[in-house]
């Protein structure tokens, strides 16, 4: 199955609901359910700025379907998704948006770039 590595704590955003569209700099033809890695290493701004003081890193925590990507041309559509990506622009011009959110048990796992194979 594919997976999807991310930051902490955007992974955990995502679990939460809070969180609908990730962004990214690059696009994928990539469609369907995919798994949710939290990387070994949180983004400590985004951590203190979200108030988590510590959340699971190195694990593969849940799962989502990816059903569409969308391109941000201008900075109003990208303004206009800020409560679904809860992002600035430096993160990617892709959101892919995501849908049925699971949470799973957590299974350890070493995270790669792009969507890798579990």
């Amino acid at each position: 199955m594919k997976v999807l590595s991310l930051k902490q704590p955007f992974a955990e955003l995502i679990l939460q609901g809070k969180k609908t569209i990730e962004l990214r700099r690059w696009n994928t033809k990539f469609r369907g359910e995919f798994l949710i890695h939290a990387s070994k290493n949180p983004h400590e701004k985004s951590m203190k700025k979200f108030g988590f003081k510590e959340l699971p890193t190195g694990k593969i925590i849940g799962k989502a379907n990816l059903i569409d990507v969308k391109k941000y041309i201008n900075n109003q559509e990208f303004e206009n998704d800020k409560n679904k990506h809860l992002a600035d622009e430096g993160w990617g011009e892709y959101g892919f948006i995501l849908k049925d959110v699971k949470r799973i048990k957590p299974i350890e796992a070493k995270g790669k770039l792009g969507f890798w194979e579990f």
